[in-house]
């Protein structure tokens, strides 16, 4: 229970940071757009809040409402349901939607790396996934991005999913607690989580998969992740809303790659960068140590379809075909970088 309320205290925290955060005035053109966020305050979902608070969508003529995921609700499925517009969320929702008959694409490609990392409890001695045998391995959620990433790197060590045990513990306080009491042997987390597990002498980074060195040897190459995921009919009757929205994006992305990590956390809301969880340095060293997983022009890597789809294919998630095509589009981001001066 205790650990339940830290994680309901973080998201009202969250919740607060954002209404104060987003709160430019919006002109009386502007295009109403909802998007709800995998997660705001993580490192790896930066580039959302971020565009909102340099006034790239204000910019762009959208006034957006951002919203975090919380335990009722995923983000992907807030959009898939029509709660929200969009979901800031990881691309290969969009293979497993259509999986179940759902089409939904990625518009715009925030990251080429999941910029998670397997935290490991000290003194546990894993260094291959196939230590996991017996154990059990913390993950967001059942069914998360990081699930599946967890089945991968079982599976190809040759361990099969009935040797070790998954639960969610979620990110934060709550998959710390798990390491501390020994409820998990390692859980997948992202920073700042990371950097307060080091910090604090709980745990280390077993397997790498923050950097393109790490995602190389461990997925076999590019893992798009972070994105803009919309239902197809949505776009198709709102193409303009969706081609700002993309055209904010793809100036962050341009942004974040050109400015510092300080600059980055100038730009947030303090309570991202410095919390029970991690100081504003720490915040800024992490972000030094993974920036490189941010994309700097919004565009999805030509391998990286493909390297999702093998291994979800591999962890087991894939039962059918897949039309890899109609899962993504980099037309709005072609148009965005022409129009903003980046390409000619």
């Amino acid at each position: 229970m205790k650990q339940i309320m830290q994680r309901v205290a973080l998201g009202a925290l969250v919740a607060a940071t954002l209404s104060l955060a987003g709160g430019m005035a919006a002109r009386a053109d502007d295009m109403k757009v909802t998007m709800m966020v995998g997660g705001i305050d993580k490192q790896i979902y930066l580039p959302y809040q971020l565009a909102q608070n340099l006034g790239f969508f204000k910019k762009h003529g959208i006034d957006i409402e951002l919203s975090t995921e919380n335990d009722a609700v995923g983000a992907e499925d807030a959009m898939i349901s029509g709660q929200v517009d969009m979901a800031g969320a990881w691309y290969n929702h969009t293979i497993d939607f259509q999986l179940h008959g759902k089409k939904v694409i990625d518009i715009v490609q925030l990251s080429g790396a999941p910029g998670e990392r397997e935290m490991c409890a000290k003194d546990s001695n894993i260094k291959s996934p196939a230590d996991w045998a017996g154990k059990t391995v913390g993950v967001t959620d059942i069914g998360s991005g990081t699930d599946a990433l967890t089945l991968y790197l079982a599976a190809h060590s040759g361990l099969t999913s009935d040797k070790f045990s998954r639960v969610g513990v979620g990110a934060g306080a709550t998959l710390i607690a798990g390491l501390i009491h020994g409820e998990i042997v390692c859980g997948m987390t992202t920073q700042p989580t990371v950097s307060a597990i080091e910090k604090k002498g709980i745990g280390y980074s077993a397997f790498d998969l923050a950097t393109t060195e790490g995602v190389k040897k461990w997925l076999g190459g590019t893992w798009p992740t972070a994105s803009i995921i919309v239902r197809a009919d949505w776009v198709e009757k709102h193409p303009e809303e969706t081609q700002r929205v993309v055209s904010a994006m793809v100036e962050t992305m341009h942004w974040i790659n050109t400015h510092s990590a300080a600059d980055i956390a100038d730009n947030l809301p303090k309570d991202f960068v410095s919390n029970q969880l991690t100081s504003r340095q720490d915040y800024i060293d992490a972000l030094n140590k993974d920036k490189g997983q941010f994309l700097p022009d919004g565009m999805m890597p030509a391998d990286g379809p493909a390297t999702v789809l093998e291994v979800l294919k591999k962890a087991g998630k894939v039962k059918g075909p897949v039309d890899l095509a109609s899962t993504y589009t980099n037309d709005y981001v072609i148009k965005a970088n022409k129009e903003l001066g980046f390409t000619k």
